[in-house]
């Protein structure tokens, strides 16, 4: 029995899977399905979990070379929010691009982690090192 660490097994799997290269998407509760790519639909209510809780538990143990977030991001959250996420990251680089540009590259991921954040464009595409 797992006694630490990510203890869901879905998530477990889907982290597992993702090699050199290969794109991991974690969403808000909002963000749209996209039915070709795995989905783990962690959100429980508004606000539970968080994008940056889950990404402190994936990056705890996932290589991580770069992160993809819409620009909407930066001038939609005041910068205390900013921070958290920028901590959450663990010094990863983040390359902001218009959203409709984020979005295209959610089909090329191997996996989706949809959480029940509600902090606005706080969608992003982690590149696994």
């Amino acid at each position: 029995m797992l006694r630490s660490g990510i203890i869901n097994p879905h998530v477990l799997s889907l982290v597992a899977r993702i090699r050199h290269t290969n794109a991991l998407v974690i969403a808000d509760w909002a963000f749209p399905a996209w039915p070709d790519v795995e989905t783990v639909d962690l959100s429980l209510i508004a606000g539970i979990p968080t994008v940056p809780q889950v990404l402190g538990a994936i990056l705890a143990n996932w290589q991580c070379d770069a992160a993809y977030m819409a620009e909407e991001f930066r001038t939609h959250n005041p910068p205390q929010v900013q921070e958290l996420f920028s901590l959450a990251l663990r010094g990863v680089p983040v390359h902001y691009e218009p959203h409709t540009e984020f979005k295209r590259r959610v089909p090329g991921a191997l996996g989706l982690i949809r959480t029940g954040d509600a902090t606005v464009y706080s969608n992003m595409v982690l590149i696994s090192g």
